[in-house]
């Protein structure tokens, strides 16, 4: 792929390279400037080489209320060391200096967006690299405030779809989506219970009946077994909590950076790639 590809069309090629090596994904979530700015940019550069397939960034954020402790306290952790929306952007930048394959969604709440301006927000975000947005409180109906100029702006624009989404309310969530669609296995916040096989199963083949778009699956991922399950039927598995959590783990007593921390977090997504990338060929082995 050239380095030209930008957007939503870097999201549609990773997505066509997966199918091509028949496996899903690892679409691996870090909150941006956690636990500083520094520390983030080396676990960002290094993520991809970790074998993440996808990176959602976190835009850092005061209330982030569909979020569990853990990503809550990666934003405050992440605020407190200086994040805002244009060192967010810096991440990206960098990242895409020595990267321009690897797509990148911003996730998060549409507040930051608003505040920083939703025009400036979308060429910023463009020239950075970004490729697409997930903002979790922007329901379809309010689509003209910042989804609708996404799309004209180039960047995709994920929804998404929960196990309370019915088929009456689905036409409407896919309507303007765009990327891939996420799908979210639990009621609740992030970092809580995990779905049953069965259940997620049962919920990708419907999305799929609804939309041609890859589905993605996150909420409850927190395991490399259970990222597995995920990927024997779904397009790419979504880790988020479980990523946070390992860099909270390598934090001191007064919450900075311990020497391993980079290492070690990505070591563990490195460990949650591989479940991801065998999951497919193991369940052929199997039967």
């Amino acid at each position: 792929m050239s380095t030209g590809t930008v957007g939503a069309a870097r999201i549609a090629a990773r997505f066509e390279k997966l199918r091509a090596e028949g496996r899903a994904g690892l679409v691996a979530f870090i909150t941006a400037g956690d636990p500083d700015h520094d520390t983030c940019r080396a676990l960002l550069d290094g993520l991809p080489a970790a074998g993440a397939d996808l990176i959602e960034l976190g835009m850092p954020f005061t209330d982030p209320m569909a979020d569990g402790p853990a990503i809550q306290a990666g934003s405050l952790r992440a605020l407190k060391a200086g994040a805002r929306m244009t060192r967010t952007l810096d991440l990206v930048r960098g990242l895409r200096a020595r990267d321009a394959e690897t797509p990148v969604i911003l996730m998060g709440y549409y507040n930051p967006i608003h505040s920083y301006g939703v025009a400036r927000f979308l060429d910023d975000a463009r020239a950075a690299g970004v490729d697409g947005l997930i903002v979790v409180d922007l329901p379809p109906e309010e689509d003209a405030e910042l989804c609708l100029p996404a799309l004209e702006a180039g960047l995709s624009f994920v929804r998404l779809a929960t196990p309370t989404t019915d088929d009456a309310r689905l036409p409407a969530v896919l309507a303007n989506t765009s990327g891939f669609v996420y799908y979210v296995s639990i009621t609740g916040i992030t970092g809580t219970a995990s779905a049953s096989d069965a259940a997620v199963a049962d919920a990708v083949a419907r999305l799929r009946r609804h939309t041609p778009l890859p589905v993605a699956v996150g909420f409850g991922i927190s395991t490399p077994e259970r990222a597995a399950a995920v990927a024997r039927v779904a397009d790419a598995a979504v880790v988020g909590s479980a990523i946070v959590n390992r860099v909270a783990a390598g934090l001191d007593a007064e919450g900075r950076a311990k020497p391993g921390l980079v290492g070690e977090t990505l070591a563990f997504v490195r460990q949650l790639a591989d479940a991801v990338r065998t999951a497919r060929h193991h369940q052929e082995a199997a039967s």
